[in-house]
């Protein structure tokens, strides 16, 4: 379950990446572009109702993205019909709905994912927001007795070996993210070489994922579910 980085239309696809790494497994994308943890909870129903055995939740970068700046609280506030902005508050009490109720209504082993770096300048608001909204997950995963699945340290452990300063700096209007789409889609660019052009490391855009970056994912996600499979 996830936003548009597990839906894979504007991000590198880390759930075909698990389809060619697990041959046996029925691995199924449950990401929708764009959506806030408010509205993954209000889907639950499509995922328990699948009866899966594993479920990975990657979801809450709208969440932080929306406190970066008051046009994007707005504009997910207006897509959504949300009667309110995202707050961290609110993320920890969706995210926590939602391990409930697939740990209730399911067999499932369930695993939480922290957030990916919201741009690539270590240090800057953008990713200490991600690590803000990661630390909510750790916390919620904790509490609620699911895995936690360090995405989030893993990225920033890959940025600072790297120590290269990123050629684009997250801005938070989205521009990046379109541009990125229009070289994608008309121009047939591929999303590492978008990546590349822009001195980025994980991502295309500063938010959706390069090759790189997804393989962060499905690296942590295969690991899950080899022992879960080994604890079955």
């Amino acid at each position: 379950m996830g936003d548009s980085i597990t839906r894979a239309q504007v991000s590198a696809d880390y759930v075909a990446m698990l389809r060619a790494r697990l041959p046996e497994a029925t691995v199924i994308n449950a990401g929708v572009n764009y959506e806030p943890s408010s509205e993954t909870v209000k889907r639950l129903d499509d995922v328990v109702g699948q009866d899966p055995d594993v479920v990975t939740v990657l979801i809450g970068t709208n969440d932080a993205n929306s406190t970066l700046s008051r046009k994007l609280a707005r504009t997910l506030r207006k897509r959504w019909r949300l009667s309110a902005d995202p707050t961290p508050e609110g993320y920890a009490a969706n995210l926590t709905s939602i391990a409930r109720r697939l740990q209730d209504q399911t067999m499932a082993r369930v695993a939480l994912l922290s957030l990916p770096v919201i741009g690539e300048d270590l240090g800057s608001v953008p990713v200490r927001r991600a690590a803000e909204y990661s630390e909510i997950v750790r916390r919620v995963a904790a509490d609620e007795g699911v895995t936690y699945l360090p995405l989030n340290e893993r990225m920033t452990a890959y940025l600072e070996e790297q120590g290269r300063t990123p050629g684009t700096h997250y801005r938070a209007e989205g521009r990046l993210a379109q541009t990125a789409a229009i070289q994608h889609f008309l121009l047939g660019r591929s999303l590492d070489a978008i990546s590349r052009s822009r001195g980025l490391q994980l991502t295309t855009d500063t938010v959706h994922l390069n090759g790189q970056g997804a393989r962060l994912i499905a690296d942590l996600i295969e690991g899950f579910v080899a022992r879960s499979i080994a604890h079955h």
